[in-house]
């Protein structure tokens, strides 16, 4: 894992320069990445979501593709927000400018997604069976319907970055 910081305060995932994609444990097997026999592999299916964010058949449920451009992510359980690093020299800085990134953002129109649980963040190229072999992070999530919405957000003149959100939706 690429670390900007202090060991295990926050945790990279980088691409070899296509999307990332959050699968749900439960169904990573099911993933292939850019293997497979079919014309289009699950790696294709991710590369085609247009916009910041997209859901994909995975088994019984659904990953997350985030998609746009090859960004660092990382995932902030404070925020429930994925910040990916489009711009910006200063980790802390960049950091630092999510919460009030959050309360200015425009957000694109959300997403529902009903998730299982537990989720891996890795590079979409990846089988699911491969992943832990290389740069992912564990996202721990209760399982349940949430809302997902996506924006670009430049807090500072050099800093730009992405956002995920996850907001839990209650029946």
């Amino acid at each position: 894992m690429v670390r900007y910081a202090e060991p295990g305060v926050v945790d990279w995932v980088e691409s070899g320069g296509g999307p990332l994609i959050a699968v749900p444990e439960t169904v990573l097997p099911f993933w292939t990445g850019a293997d497979g026999e079919e014309t289009a592999s699950d790696y294709d299916r991710a590369c085609e979501v247009d916009g910041q964010a997209g859901l994909l058949p995975v088994g019984d449920a659904a990953a997350l593709v985030l998609g746009d451009e090859p960004a660092a992510t990382a995932f902030l359980p404070e925020h429930n927000a994925f910040v990916r690093w489009c711009a910006g020299e200063d980790e802390s800085e960049l950091l630092g400018s999510v919460p009030g990134a959050l309360a200015t953002a425009e957000w694109e129109p959300e997403l529902t997604w009903q998730i299982p649980g537990a989720l891996l963040l890795f590079d979409a190229a990846w089988p699911g069976g491969a992943c832990e072999s290389t740069d992912h992070v564990r996202v721990a999530l209760d399982p349940g319907r949430y809302a997902v919405r996506a924006a670009h957000v430049r807090p500072g003149p050099e800093t730009w970055l992405a956002l995920v959100q996850l907001r839990p939706l209650h029946s």
